[in-house]
């Protein structure tokens, strides 16, 4: 039997299913039974700003950033061309300066 959790807007567990979707009745809310679409959607990499990456993107960082393990600090304003994704939705791949560099997605802007 597949349970139904709890409302993914106000949290309540007053929820049932009537055929097609999910209802709240406190709070009016409706959803698919599916969390294939709110996982993927969770898993797309978004800048400081939210908008989504993708591969081959120009970004440019938004803070000062100090390399770990190197005396190399990567200025604010610098311009990172051809960008890759990784598996962690958090960080992108890119050369900087000759050197390849994984960054976080929150320090930068498309």
């Amino acid at each position: 039997m597949n349970t139904i959790s709890n409302c993914p807007q106000c949290d309540m567990d007053n929820t049932y299913f009537d055929g097609v979707m999910n209802i709240c009745p406190d709070c009016g809310y409706e959803w698919t039974g599916s969390d294939d679409d709110a996982s993927e959607e969770n898993n797309v990499p978004k800048d400081s700003n939210g908008a989504e990456l993708a591969d081959g993107d120009s970004v440019t960082v938004i803070k000062d950033l100090k390399v770990k393990g190197s005396s190399m600090v990567i200025k604010r304003g610098t311009k990172v061309k051809s960008i890759r994704l990784t598996e962690n939705h958090e960080e992108v791949d890119c050369k900087i300066d000759g050197s390849s560099i994984v960054l976080k997605t929150c320090f930068l802007k498309k």
